[in-house]
């Protein structure tokens, strides 16, 4: 059976690889806050597209990230190191988008880049 939910899967699928090559040159122009924010982007796009495909919907990317600690690491569907990754991404993302004068570095978002490629390559697998 096909989820009621297989259009939105696919767009937000797409959203995550899209958004992972926006960091890549984003991060190559030295863009490292907006390369990371689209690296955690990348992420929550695919954790996302996870959800839905357990025909679970959420408006807060607190809930998002929660939901997939409660159904996904604790069930070890996803390994602990995805579930901490993506709350680095989250908190890295907020320095990115709100730190003020707090900025994020060159290493720290050709981290988040792989991160976010990680997260999205374990997650694929759960939604065959």
């Amino acid at each position: 059976m096909t989820s009621p939910f297989a259009d939105e899967i696919a767009a937000n699928l797409e959203r995550a690889e899209q958004s992972i090559q926006a960091a890549r040159q984003l991060a190559s122009s030295s863009f490292y806050d907006f390369a990371a924010s689209r690296a955690y982007y990348a992420a929550f796009y695919a954790a996302t597209a996870v959800l839905l495909h357990e025909g679970l919907e959420f408006s807060k990317h607190s809930a998002v990230i929660a939901s997939i600690h409660q159904r996904f690491v604790k069930t070890g569907k996803l390994d602990k190191e995805q579930g901490k990754a993506l709350n680095w991404l989250f908190e890295l993302r907020s320095v990115a988008d709100y730190g003020g004068t707090a900025h994020v570095s060159r290493q720290e978002v050709e981290h988040a880049i792989e991160a976010a490629e990680k997260f999205l390559e374990a997650v694929k697998p759960l939604l065959h």
